[in-house]
């Protein structure tokens, strides 16, 4: 969904609350300008358990359902669900053609995080459009999370319609064990895959909550990271010294394990598949070749000889060709899919850069750094089409729907590329705007992984500039970004998003994928802009009586409210353990350990605790210099750690210099 769409949800909230005079009114209460009653059929649970349930209100059907994945069929806490909805003309049962609804799945009546504070269901989603810190649904069906890796070992995960109001802060931060190179989300498996080359590892976090639940062995130097199409298996690239090392490590996404190693060639290695992820084909930069690789055996059936450095790879469904640009002899070869043969070669100019083809599969973009060129190759004729200029050595290119978007490294404007200008005897229609003051390669480096991505899918994308350290908010017509923001105390270099909203899969109908994260009673919000309909549906799930041994039997609330401190001082976090269980204080953790560091990764230290009261602890922090600190609470044994940093809730906060703390501190 928009930004724009969220807002306009927003006011359609606000209207209906004042129409009915409070927002706790009947779900099937008429309007003043409904033409009929509204009728509702009660959610019933059907033999497949599927919750379902049928609304009829101002001339249209909606039929909801919210179906559990698992076996047995049972809407169960920990579990996949399919949510749905399906709107049609109630007089002519046809689709009704509308922007994405709005939808939040929530506990009935109680505010998350509010203690016994409840409110009606209407109440709640026009609290949750307003976008207030710190009231959430449990699952947001509109949502999506800004995810930002930063140049030290963490990610910064922020919310867009939240943060982008003015705070700054995180939604939630994940510590990997080393920086990350690349990542591939998986929105359906609720996963987003994390290269760690210095750990050779691949980390696994949870993005319902933004956890690190794995770290994989992934092979040596693990980099570039893709998930086949199907989505059955994760392909990580090894960019290895050693030849024998250098190749592909496969992982299964289901039981989070290596299952093969192929050695296709030395040198770094991209990865592309085939519609039916029946083939990869990974290329070999240092030895010259593309390694075609049986999916199902697992095993290289073929070696193609591709030019003296080939670079990048794609694939396009529509000629079933796979396309290698070759940075050295400046030249593409067409690969024949049905017979694995090279069966053209597309001379162009030295210095090649990345390609990508285009969302249709009709275009493939190469950049051309050392040129200052875009080249555009027809992908139904195999032709060189165009050549456009792009200045500051472009080195990076995504795809929207419209636009291909072009950064590069000695610029900060970002050109856009309108894909309905490309083609043969057209002229191209090339946009830009400024992504901050300075451009990319004036900070610390940038990541493989992309400085752009697109916003659930739709003509809004957010442009990390690694050189001031800012995220931009940019839609497609405007002359310049709407937002930017920072994440204090990080250095973002690459950004992706989270989607986790309800998709139009046929027409009228809207799907969504939800993970049930606890049992009890759901009140299923739903909520159209034309015709204005709002109206909860209900579901209840389950306890998981695994989930329920599980449950996290520690809490943690910290107590230090101070956030600004000057340089020099040393703050006293006191935090609270409390047994998940029984509630009661938590006495005698002499295993806790504390482990604060400046960002971005600065005097890390890992300090021991003081029990000060009764589950009360409290450890120092020394800020020894200005910016902003981190301080994590982790418990060990004598053997190992059993509760890890950043399982817990962390602690912000900033030291600054006298003269810039001053105002600040006068007012504690």
């Amino acid at each position: 969904m928009k930004f724009s769409s969220r807002m306009a949800l927003a006011v359609l909230a606000l209207s209906a609350i004042a129409t009915h005079g409070t927002a706790a009114v009947a779900a099937d209460a008429p309007s003043a300008t409904a033409a009929v009653p509204a009728a509702a059929v009660p959610a019933a649970q059907a033999a497949s358990g599927a919750f379902t349930e049928r609304l009829v209100q101002k001339g249209v059907s909606i039929e909801y359902s919210l179906t559990p994945s698992g076996t047995p069929r049972t809407l169960t806490e920990g579990d996949f669900a399919e949510v749905r909805f399906r709107i049609t003309d109630e007089a002519t049962g046809q689709p009704v053609r509308t922007s994405t609804p709005g939808a939040w799945m929530d506990m009935a009546q109680i505010i998350q995080g509010r203690g016994a504070e409840q409110k009606s269901c209407k109440d709640k989603v026009s609290l949750y459009l307003k976008g207030v810190v710190g009231i959430r649904p449990m699952l947001d069906l509109n949502s999506y999370f800004v995810v930002l890796m930063n140049n030290d070992s963490t990610l910064s995960v922020v919310d867009p319609v939240v943060s982008m109001a003015g705070a700054t802060s995180s939604f939630a931060s994940v510590m990997l064990k080393s920086p990350g190179a690349d990542w591939a989300p998986s929105d359906r498996e609720r996963r987003l895959y994390v290269s760690m080359p210095r750990a050779n590892q691949v980390a696994v976090i949870d993005t319902d909550g933004f956890k690190l639940i794995d770290s994989i062995d992934a092979g040596q130097t693990p980099v570039r990271v893709v998930q086949q199409p199907d989505g059955r298996f994760l392909w990580v690239g090894n960019n290895a010294k050693e030849e024998a090392a250098s190749g592909v490590t496969i992982i299964d996404v289901q039981t989070l394990k290596p299952v093969g190693f192929v050695a296709t060639g030395a040198g770094h290695h991209e990865i592309a598949f085939s519609a039916d992820s029946r083939l990869a084909f990974v290329s070999n930069r240092n030895a010259g070749t593309l390694a075609v690789v049986d999916v199902a055996t697992r095993k290289v059936v073929k070696t193609l000889s591709t030019g003296t450095q080939p670079i990048s790879v794609g694939y396009s469904p529509l000629s079933r060709s796979v396309y290698v640009a070759d940075g050295k002899d400046g030249s593409v070869a067409v690969i024949d899919t049905d017979k694995l043969e090279v069966g053209k070669r597309i001379a162009l100019k030295a210095g090649l850069g990345p390609l990508r083809v285009s969302p249709d599969g009709r275009f493939a973009l190469l950049l051309n750094p050392r040129e200052d060129l875009v080249h555009v190759i027809d992908l139904a004729t195999n032709e060189a089409v165009q050549n456009i200029e792009v200045s500051g050595q472009p080195f990076q290119l995504m795809f929207t729907k419209t636009f291909a978007y072009v950064r590069s490294i000695h610029s900060e404007r970002v050109r856009m590329i309108n894909l309905a200008s490309l083609g043969k005897g057209m002229q191209p229609v090339v946009q830009s705007f400024a992504a901050g003051g300075t451009a990319p390669g004036q900070g610390a480096g940038t990541a493989i992984a992309d400085t752009v991505a697109t916003a659930a899918g739709e003509g809004t994308v957010f442009v990390v500039n690694p050189s001031d350290g800012s995220t931009y908010f940019y839609m497609e017509g405007m002359n310049a970004p709407s937002s930017n923001y920072k994440v204090q105390g990080s250095s973002p270099r690459a950004v992706t998003v989270v989607d986790r909203s309800l998709k139009e899969v046929e027409p009228g109908v809207f799907e969504g994928r939800v993970r049930i994260p606890v049992p009890g009673t759901y009140d299923v919000a739903f909520m159209m802009q034309s015709p204005q309909v709002l109206h909860c549906f209900s579901a209840t799930a389950a306890e998981n009586p695994a989930l329920a041994k599980a449950r996290a039997p520690l809490r943690m609330e910290f107590e230090t409210t101070q956030r600004q401190f000057k340089v020099g001082e040393t703050a006293a976090i006191r935090f609270k353990m409390i047994d998940g269980p029984t509630n009661a204080p938590k006495l005698g953790m002499d295993r806790l350990r504390v482990m604060y560091f400046q960002a971005p990764g600065r005097h890390r230290t890992e300090v021991s605790v003081k029990e000060i009261g009764e589950g009360v602890y409290e450890a120092s922090v020394p800020l020894v210099d200005a910016g902003a600190w981190y301080v994590y609470v982790g418990m060990t044994t004598e053997q190992s750690a059993t509760t890890n940093y950043g399982e817990l809730p962390f602690y912000s906060l900033q030291a600054m210099k006298a003269t810039d703390a001053k105002s600040a501190l006068s007012t504690r």
